[in-house]
């Protein structure tokens, strides 16, 4: 709202503050007004304001002085300069000085209007920008990543000693969902980088003819439907850290190129024949096991010996189940702060349920299963039955697997295909999403699976 809004007008002539001022007051601004350069110093330091009016020719210090002195204290403050001694080289001056905009005496009242607007809006903007950085910073901080597990414990230690080293290669091995992009963000902060230079780039998401022009970007004509020339994400990553998710789906033809870019630090946009350099970290993750593609011809062992400098293996939650408290009440933290909503937290009975449960999906199901509870209860413990574990044991016997699963279904939806559903979902789900290994999980073929 504008009532919220502070603007400090800036004029030795009572007139001009006065006529100003009205405009702004009849805007809706809270609008104020100082005599002098060292007034509006004053007044600056006794009130935060949202932005200065102020007029370029005052007897005890020009508008210039002020724009510099409020600019070394306030250095975000929006700043405009009016004047009845308008010239080509005065505009310039302003504006290198730092004026975010510049306007000429006697003021048209609709036009003041529209540049105090788009000022302020800016301002709404970059300071929710800033908000949001801070924010983002804070959630991927190496401080905000706790552990009781030892096996964590050393991941993390390791990750910061590398964090220091900003130009090795990290790789990043574990099953899907453990946080493997949550620690390489860690990594990149910690290496005193702004979070947007971290630039991520499914390997496994992006069609296999379109994944070289979004890597390394492309020159006008380079391809069909290639009209103008384009910046790719290693031209975004800058000196900060191009993340490879699923490397272990990059096509071999583009391996090549991933191999010079960490061996000589240049890369090629399509079409082009100028090398550009590479001053960014790269960091890599995979819940494959890459020796087993190199083995088995799908992934180039040069590569995977320049990509594996510096490994990183996190342990699936079910090995490190003594983080499960601590990351179910994080989450739950977080959901309340979304959803507006008073929620107690976890029943004995639906902790332990957390803590028995094999997570195939890891932290990312955790979290699924918690933002579920958040939404279905209204402000009781969560219990067992909100969670919608679906499968809620599996026991290990001395005679060898044995799995126990148990489904829970209303009269009115249990059917076969209900089952066959709920089964198929489930053998996924242990499976990471690989249809031909729940296909051996339920002890048929990957046609009949599909």
């Amino acid at each position: 709202m504008n009532s919220e809004l502070r603007i400090l007008v800036v004029d030795d002539k009572a007139s001009v503050r006065f006529l100003v001022t009205g405009f702004l007051a009849d805007a809706g601004y809270q609008a104020a007004g100082a005599g002098s350069a060292a007034e509006a110093l004053q007044e600056l330091a006794r009130i935060p304001y949202d932005l200065v009016i102020s007029d370029l020719v005052m007897p005890d210090a020009d508008g210039l002085e002020l724009l510099r002195q409020v600019h070394r204290q306030w250095p975000e403050l929006p700043f405009i300069l009016i004047t009845a001694h308008g010239s080509v080289e005065s505009a310039v001056s302003a504006m290198k000085e730092g004026a975010d905009d510049y306007l000429l005496k006697p003021l048209n009242r609709d036009e003041l209007l529209v540049v105090v607007g788009r000022l302020l809006e800016n301002t709404r903007i970059r300071t929710g920008h800033a908000r949001m950085l801070e924010a983002q910073k804070e959630e991927f901080s190496f401080q905000n990543i706790r552990s009781a597990s030892p096996a964590m414990g050393i991941v993390l230690r390791a990750a910061e000693q590398v964090a220091a080293s900003p130009r090795t290669t990290v790789a990043v091995y574990g099953e899907s969902g453990v946080g493997k992009e949550v620690l390489a963000r860690a990594i990149h902060l910690a290496s005193g980088q702004d979070l947007t230079t971290f630039v991520p780039v499914n390997c496994a998401a992006i069609p296999e003819t379109l994944l070289e022009s979004e890597l390394f970007g492309h020159v006008k004509g380079a391809f069909t439907g290639a009209d103008r020339e384009r910046e790719g994400k290693c031209a975004r990553a800058r000196t900060g850290t191009l993340f490879l998710d699923e490397i272990g789906d990059m096509p071999l033809a583009l391996q090549t190129k991933l191999l010079r870019l960490l061996e000589e630090r240049v890369y090629e946009k399509v079409g082009a024949d100028r090398p550009l350099r590479a001053d960014f970290r790269v960091i890599i993750a995979t819940h494959r096991n890459l020796e087993e593609r190199c083995r088995d011809g799908a992934f180039r062992l040069d590569l995977f010996h320049r990509l594996n400098t510096f490994p990183l293996a996190l342990p699936p939650l079910r090995e490190r189940r003594e983080d499960i408290p601590e990351l179910a009440d994080h989450f739950l933290g977080i959901f309340r702060r979304q959803l507006g909503k008073r929620l107690p937290g976890l029943s004995s009975a639906a902790l332990n349920d957390l803590c028995g449960y094999d997570w195939p999906g890891n932290i990312r199901e955790l979290r699924n299963r918690l933002e579920y509870a958040a939404i279905v209860t209204d402000g009781e413990l969560i219990q067992p039955e909100h969670l919608n574990l679906g499968m809620v044991s599996h026991d290990q016997t001395a005679a060898g697997d044995r799995i126990v699963v148990h489904f829970d279904f209303a009269a009115a939806e249990f059917s076969l295909d209900a089952v066959q559903r709920r089964l198929t979902a489930w053998a996924m789900d242990r499976s990471n999403q690989n249809k031909s290994a729940a296909a051996r999980l339920l002890k048929t073929t990957r046609k009949i699976f599909y």
